[in-house]
């Protein structure tokens, strides 16, 4: 059994969908809850079988566009990793290819096909490198910091190995921190070294003020004018993330 040799696995693509909610200042992942078997009634991150001709990056845009209708041709999607363990799927192997899309805001929601609801839940980090996405009363957890390179545990609360592929997306934002800061495009095309400064906070990584992150960080960034300010003080410098 051990030497025969699989021909023709399902190839699908999971989306993680990032977004920053502006009125609570939180980082949210997009998450949907399934309305066929397997995993019925069981929220998971959006998934959907690559076709003959598409190419997976075509996928990951037209699963979103078809699970809760938008059109994200416009924004940056790229590729977290592929998840071949045989278990992932029950039934059938499926391998995935992983997308991470990141939105600077928190679009109305339209379940499609396939979807019985579709909701943004905000991350909180807690101890131990472990992340919380929670909803509503209703909350899911990311596995340790430690813990993320070992194989798949069981899933808890999410469908598939789900919970697996999240970790490694909230450890791979976190480990890229210094030198492609990707997560930062959930502020829009422009932002203020605090509002940057918040989001690194997020993924564990915390700067005492704009001066030290600024020249932490300088090479990744570029200057893009002021923001005016609400109240008195000077008006706050822009950047923008270096060759995007």
């Amino acid at each position: 059994m051990a030497n025969i040799v699989l021909e023709r696995p399902l190839i699908t693509v999971t989306d993680i969908v990032w977004g920053f909610d502006q009125t609570t200042q939180q980082v949210n992942v997009l998450l949907i809850k399934r309305a066929d078997q397997p995993f019925q009634n069981f929220w998971a991150l959006p998934e959907t079988a690559m076709r003959v001709h598409e190419s997976a990056h075509e996928a990951a845009l037209r699963l979103i566009r078809e699970k809760i209708g938008l059109d994200l041709s416009a924004f940056h999607a790229e590729q977290l990793a592929t998840f071949t363990a045989p278990d992932r799927a029950p039934g059938e192997r499926a391998l995935s290819l992983s997308y991470m899309i990141f939105l600077p805001q928190l679009p109305e929601l339209t379940p499609g096909p396939g979807a019985l609801a579709a909701a943004w839940f905000a991350l909180t980090p807690q101890a131990n490198g472990r992340f919380r996405f929670s909803r509503a009363g209703q909350q899911f957890t990311t596995l340790a910091a430690d813990e993320y390179l070992r194989d798949q545990t069981p899933t808890t609360g999410l469908a598939f190995d789900h919970n697996w592929i999240l970790t490694v997306a909230c450890q791979r934002i976190a480990n890229k921190l210094d030198y492609q800061p990707t997560i930062l495009l959930i502020l829009g095309p422009t932002f203020t070294l605090k509002q940057a400064r918040h989001i690194f906070a997020q993924f564990g990584q915390s700067e005492p003020d704009n001066s030290n992150f600024l020249r932490n960080h300088k090479k990744l960034l570029t200057p893009a004018g002021s923001r005016p300010q609400p109240g008195p003080g000077r008006p706050a410098k822009e950047f923008r993330l270096a060759n995007f």
